[in-house]
């Protein structure tokens, strides 16, 4: 059987674009080493990484009440976005592997798009998907439900077939064959190679792999 040819392909952002999950990841084990939960950094990629900040709030909410969970989502946007103005790259590869790719493509996040307008302006990659960038802000359930894939590919007129996700988390490939796409798993971030593998899903670890992937 024909494999249908990729029309889209869609990027989640941090870990993906940007290198703000080791940023993200510091700041967390801050939080939960001061907030009374201590995690360590294997436990904060599994439970957090690739999820909304509504996902991770109610994590924290159930663990350790609202008004710490309150506190929680203060600190972590105050002390991100001073380690994301100080020290925040893009994935390395990345503007190579854009600039070899001639197919479609957009983002789609868990991330805000306050964030996501702050980090890819901060790396130069902004130009790049200006008008085509999609946050989990505008669907009901976040990753590892699909609909967030399913809404951008809509709004790119693109049909779930004919797109290929690009993730760095255990719930974006999820996501992706949830909404009958086919994924390639970056496994070159934090997240274990064999988080990612499965069903239709492609596990790379260099950017500059992806052009070559996608071609084949």
């Amino acid at each position: 059987m024909a494999v249908p040819r990729v029309e889209l392909v869609i990027f989640d952002c941090d870990g993906v674009l940007v290198d703000s999950e080791p940023l993200a990841l510091r700041v967390c084990v801050e939080l939960g080493a001061e907030l009374g939960w201590p995690l360590s950094e294997r436990e904060i990629v599994d439970r957090f990484l690739g999820r909304s900040e509504r996902a991770v709030r109610a994590q924290v909410s159930e663990r350790l009440g609202e008004t710490a969970a309150d506190r929680w989502a203060e600190e972590y946007q105050l002390r991100l976005a001073e380690i994301i103005e100080e020290e925040l790259t893009e994935v390395d590869g990345v503007s190579e592997a854009l600039d070899a790719i001639d197919i479609p493509h957009c983002i789609a996040s868990s991330g805000r798009h306050e964030k996501m307008r702050r980090t890819l302006a901060r790396t130069g990659l902004y130009p790049r998907f200006a008008g085509r960038i999609f946050s989990a802000e505008e669907v009901a359930h976040g990753k590892p439900a699909p609909d967030l894939f399913l809404h951008a590919a809509r709004q790119m007129g693109v049909a779930p077939a004919h797109c290929a996700v690009v993730e760095d988390s255990q719930y974006g490939v999820r996501a992706a064959r949830a909404a009958g796409m086919r994924s390639f798993g970056y496994a070159g971030g934090l997240t274990p190679a064999e988080w990612l593998a499965g069903p239709g899903t492609v596990v790379f670890d260099d950017m500059r792999k992806l052009p070559a992937l996608l071609a084949a």
